[in-house]
């Protein structure tokens, strides 16, 4: 008979084990409806890394795709270590766009080494100041901030488009709903000509290396993990569970609006209602495909643009949904949740008793 053992201290190597089980498990368990549709998963796998890496585009536009998913990776990482469940990094990103256009399109003109860190200090303060009033509501009234923030992702969405076809709108766009663009000055410069690659992928990078550090070595990082261990142990110790908690909400609504920053000012240039293909909810894919690890968070991001800027290409070469990326995604995700188990957990096997 087998039964579930809990393991007192899980091997190390699971840890990294985890995710690459669960991609290849995702991958194995998409072939399924790639053959029911008369298509051989081997073929097109092949296509789909031929089109996320089989040219210098390609590499870059992986690159480009990763870099709004490493920030809403972090945003729902650095939350979810302290058991602060935002579901909203969707909404937090399109406050960030709006408040950067707000400030970068005229409210303030100067070069370009002072527009630019104001564009990005607007975002980040865009989306540390939505997800506050969940966190208050969750540690003040005990409200569920699943709930509540899955909630205001629509209510933004509302306001974006009432602003961008109202008071925000560009003139010039021929009726198109669409605010006006930022000024040249603000737009985060190209770090490889004739690429989408910009900017943004450094501030991606540094977050994840200062949420690495913080999270590891410093006073802060111990008390979220506190409190995302057991509360009442940390407020017993004298941890202030309020605050710590507003810190967490604080920094991870700003993560999310730092991405929503970078797809404005980085590449369109101005704010539209279809502005992310759902980077916020994917973000939390990612968050879980590393383990909530800062770190691992890059690795993931690149793994989830990976599979989407590939299955874009398996689409046209093979007449396959590019659906298939959405499912591979949501079936990572499953797979880690499932895959979890085995840091918990080992199988156990008991022969019957005589």
């Amino acid at each position: 008979m087998l039964r579930l053992e809990t393991r007192t201290a899980p091997a190390r190597w699971l840890s990294f084990a985890v995710p690459v089980f669960a991609a290849l498990l995702a991958l194995l368990l998409a072939a399924i409806p790639l053959l029911s549709a008369g298509v051989s998963p081997l073929q097109a796998y092949r296509v789909m890394l031929s089109g996320a890496f089989g040219s210098q585009f390609a590499a870059t536009e992986v690159v480009a795709r990763a870099t709004p998913l490493i920030l809403t990776g972090l945003a729902a990482a650095v939350a979810f270590r302290a058991r602060l469940f935002n579901i909203g990094a969707e909404g937090q990103l399109y406050a960030g766009a709006l408040a950067a256009v707000a400030v970068g399109s005229g409210l303030i003109d100067g070069p370009a080494v002072l527009m630019i860190p104001l564009v990005c200090l607007a975002g980040a303060l865009a989306g540390a100041a939505l997800m506050l009033g969940p966190t208050l509501m969750k540690v003040k009234l005990g409200a569920d901030e699943v709930v509540t923030t899955l909630l205001l992702n629509f209510v933004v969405a509302l306001f974006v488009q009432m602003m961008i076809e109202g008071p925000m709108k560009d003139p010039m766009s021929m009726g198109w709903p669409q605010s006006e663009p930022i000024l040249s000055s603000a737009v985060l410069p190209n770090l490889i000509e004739r690429t989408r690659v910009h900017a943004g992928l450094i501030i991606a990078v540094g977050a994840a290396l200062l949420a690495e550090i913080v999270m590891r070595r410093t006073v802060l990082g111990f008390r979220i993990r506190a409190v995302g261990h057991n509360p009442a142990a940390a407020r017993f110790a004298g941890m202030s569970v309020t605050r710590t908690m507003l810190v967490v909400g604080a920094l991870s609504g700003a993560l999310a609006g730092l991405a929503g920053v970078g797809e404005v000012a980085g590449l369109k240039g101005y704010l539209t209602n279809d502005l992310s293909p759902g980077y916020g909810y994917a973000g939390i894919v990612v968050a879980m495909l590393a383990g909530l690890s800062p770190l691992g968070v890059i690795a993931s991001a690149l793994f989830v643009a990976a599979v989407f800027v590939g299955a874009d290409s398996m689409s046209r070469a093979l007449t396959v949904s590019s659906y298939i990326a959405n499912l591979i995604v949501a079936l990572s995700l499953l797979s880690v949740l499932l895959s979890s188990v085995l840091l918990r957990f080992r199988l156990r096997w008991e022969g019957k008793p005589a």
